[in-house]
C-alpha cells in the first residue's frame, strides 16, 4: 500500500490494532474508540419487554440475528430456524428487523413453528437485548452490540464458497468475530461455513443457555469491551478532538489559509 499525499490526511480507527497496521503504509492513524460504545445496546429494560409481548418471567428469549443483506439472511434463515427447532428447551425467538431485508426476514419466518417476536424499533432490540437468555448470530458488528448487552452468543456465518476460498487464501486474521479478533483466541464459539449446523450450533447454544456457560462467556465481554474504548473521553468526543487537533495543525501550518 502507498502512502498518496493530498488523498488524506489522517484516519479515525475504530479498533485498538487498526493505527499499527495503517502506521507500516505510512498513514497517519488515531483509534478513538467504537461507537458502538454509545448505542445504547446496554440500556434496554428486560420487563418493559416481557410486558410488551406477555412473556412471562419463565419465558427464554433467544436472539437471532440472520444479517442486514439478503445473500446473508437466504443462506442462514433456513440453518437458523432448523438449529432452534432443534433446541430441547422451549425458547422464544426474536429478531431484530434490519431495514434493507426487513420485508424478506417476515416473508421467510411466517412460516416457523416456532414464530419469533419481530421488532423494528431500535428501543425495542434494547430491551429484548436485556430480557435475553442467549443469542445466535452472523459474525459482525452484531457480535459487539450483544457483548455490550450481556448476551452469550454463537456466532455463524455461511458466504459463497468461492468467498471463502479467497478469504482462507488471503486474510491474515484467524477469526470472524470481532470479539475473538481482539482477544486473539476464542471466548465466543464461531459455527462457520460446514460446521453451520443445526446439529452443531444447537449443541454451542445448549452449553451457554446453561447458568455456567452463560455466566463464563458474560464474565470473558469485560476484556475486548475495555479494548474498544478511546484512550481519553467517549469514541464521539475522542473523534471530534482529533479533528479539532487536525485543524489546529492546519491553521499553524498555513496561517490565513
Amino acid at each position: 500500500m502507498k502512502h498518496y499525499p493530498g488523498l488524506w490526511d489522517r484516519l479515525l480507527c475504530l479498533l485498538p490494532f487498526e493505527p499499527a497496521f495503517f502506521a507500516r503504509h505510512n498513514l497517519p492513524a488515531t483509534f478513538v474508540g467504537h461507537p458502538v460504545l454509545e448505542s445504547g445496546c446496554d440500556t434496554g429494560e428486560a420487563e418493559r419487554f416481557r410486558n410488551r409481548y406477555g412473556l412471562t418471567p419463565g419465558d427464554r428469549v433467544l436472539i437471532v440475528m440472520p444479517g442486514s443483506r439478503r445473500g446473508e439472511i437466504t443462506k442462514l434463515l433456513p440453518i437458523l430456524q432448523a438449529t432452534i427447532e432443534r433446541l430441547r428447551e422451549p425458547i422464544v425467538p426474536v429478531v431484530p428487523l434490519a431495514g434493507p431485508v426487513a420485508e424478506a426476514v417476515k416473508a421467510a419466518t411466517a412460516t416457523w413453528r416456532r414464530q419469533p417476536i419481530l421488532v423494528a424499533d431500535t428501543t425495542d432490540k434494547h430491551d429484548a437485548f436485556a430480557a435475553a437468555a442467549a443469542a445466535l448470530t452472523k459474525s459482525g458488528t452484531s457480535t459487539l452490540e450483544l457483548a455490550l448487552a450481556g448476551v452469550p452468543m454463537v456466532v455463524t456465518y455461511r458466504a459463497n464458497p468461492i468467498t471463502i476460498w479467497m478469504v482462507r487464501r488471503f486474510a491474515l486474521v484467524k477469526y470472524a468475530s470481532l470479539l475473538n479478533l481482539l482477544m486473539g483466541r476464542e471466548i465466543v464459539p464461531e459455527l462457520l461455513q460446514d460446521n453451520a449446523t443445526p446439529e452443531k450450533l444447537a449443541a454451542a447454544l445448549e452449553k451457554i443457555l446453561t447458568p455456567e456457560g452463560a455466566a463464563a462467556q458474560r464474565a470473558s465481554f469485560a476484556a475486548p469491551l475495555a479494548m474498544l474504548r478511546a484512550p481519553d473521553g467517549v469514541p464521539s468526543d475522542a473523534a471530534a478532538a482529533a479533528v479539532l487537533d487536525l485543524i489546529e495543525q492546519s491553521a499553524r501550518l498555513h496561517p490565513g489559509a
